[in-house]
């Protein structure tokens, strides 16, 4: 069977890609700092015309959604990010934080019709839309992908397995939209009530861990589920297609994956916190970042389409523990190796000694000398204001897995 894309951009030589991005960056920089307050600030002193690529976008701090929870709340109703007047959106979504969302009237505002379409979804094809469309954006999320591809919407939302069923049943959709294992949940009702749902024949999903045994179950029964990765506040940010090999990254973000607790890029393969920088005029937001963990995958996927990979939702990069009191973040791990220079990856491991909180910071030292342990206890003091042990250990000895700080202590019962 020819492969199918959804446009030519899927298909791009990344030369192409390098050279529209050269274009499109500058432009979103400026319209930023034109159009939204918090961005005419924070971009003062950057020259938009120097952002062309990627790499360039180091020279912009990072964003996160607790810096926007608080300008939020202090700038209602959307903390100054938004370029786009009120009365000129389409919705506005609250997600819990709580965080305003901005949905503009444009055609597929979240992107997602790209991801539908790699998941097989055709035009007239009806989607059972089991996201929530109330407060987040999730429902409009999906319905606005799918209606830019010609298909028609069951707004179903959440819940209700029994009515879900029935509604199936009825109504024959071809595609489900919701979480990875409310899918499942209704097929099971739907043969326990004697119901034919054999319409259904492929799914996409969001907004959970998709485990292994529960993609053969799907497979088992002939479906075809793919999934995807987004957020409220960026839309779609990658998709799988066919080849099931990672997530193809969505071709209005750029996304970097950083070192937690810095604005630093990791190399390719290493796994880091996802932080995104989208091509929309109306919600620029520019190295925001997600709090979630990811790594690069190299190459392309053998489905044919040629933008970068990830791997996938890997975890939260938001590590803060506390201990005797006092928070420590991985922003001051960062600090510390900051402080002193060459040094491989890092592990702050949080214990119990009998009743007392310890701490013992795992680093990889290429070139250990007498004195850098020492050194690294006393930056480690000076960091977190707290004293702990230090290890030296072989490069590459720590996980690839993006943990700064490993919190070992047994959880209260």
């Amino acid at each position: 069977m020819a492969l199918e894309f959804y446009d030519a951009l899927e298909t791009r030589d990344p030369e192409a890609r390098a050279t529209a991005l050269a274009a499109a960056l500058p432009r979103q920089v400026a319209q930023a700092r034109a159009g939204a307050p918090h961005y005419r600030a924070l971009l003062a002193d950057i020259d938009p015309a120097a952002i062309t690529s990627p790499e360039a976008l180091v020279a912009l701090p990072v964003t996160r959604k607790s810096d926007l929870i608080r300008q939020q709340a202090e700038q209602p109703p959307f903390g100054g990010v938004v370029a786009t007047e009120l009365g000129a959106l389409a919705r506005v979504f609250v997600s819990p934080g709580p965080i305003a969302e901005p949905e503009a009237a444009v055609p597929d505002y979240w992107r997602y019709a790209r991801a539908l379409f790699a998941t097989g979804l055709r035009r007239g094809a009806l989607l059972h839309n089991c996201f929530a469309y109330h407060f987040t954006p999730a429902g409009s999320m999906l319905e606005g992908g799918a209606r830019a591809l010609g298909c028609p919407v069951f707004p179903a939302g959440t819940g209700n397995t029994e009515m879900q069923a029935r509604a199936a049943a009825q109504l024959r959709p071809h595609c489900y939209s919701g979480t990875p294992d409310f899918l499942k949940t209704i097929l099971e009702k739907g043969e326990e009530l004697g119901l034919d749902l054999s319409s259904l024949r492929l799914g996409h999903v969001t907004g959970g861990a998709y485990l292994p045994s529960l993609r053969d179950w799907y497979a088992a029964r002939g479906l075809t589920v793919l999934q995807s990765y987004g957020t409220a506040d960026l839309g779609l940010v990658a998709y799988e297609s066919e080849a099931r090999e990672g997530m193809i990254l969505d071709e209005g973000v750029v996304v970097e994956i950083l070192r937690p607790g810095t604005g630093d890029p990791v190399p390719d393969g290493e796994v880091g916190e996802v932080v995104v920088t989208t091509l929309n005029p109306h919600h620029p937001l520019l190295r925001f970042a997600t709090g979630d963990l990811s790594a690069i995958l190299p190459g392309a996927s053998p489905c044919g389409r040629t933008n970068r990979r990830i791997r996938g939702w890997m975890g939260r990069a938001d590590q803060a523990a506390k201990v005797r009191g006092l928070f420590v973040r991985p922003e001051q791990v960062a600090a510390l190796l900051r402080a002193v220079p060459g040094l491989g990856r890092a592990r702050l491991v949080v214990s119990l000694e009998g009743e007392r909180d310890a701490m013992l910071l795992r680093a990889e030292a290429p070139h250990p000398d007498p004195g850098l342990a020492a050194r690294l206890g006393e930056a480690l003091q000076a960091a977190t204001k707290l004293r702990g042990a230090v290890e030296l250990v072989p490069p590459g000895s720590l996980p690839n897995d993006g943990k700064v700080i490993d919190d070992t202590r047994p959880v209260p019962g």
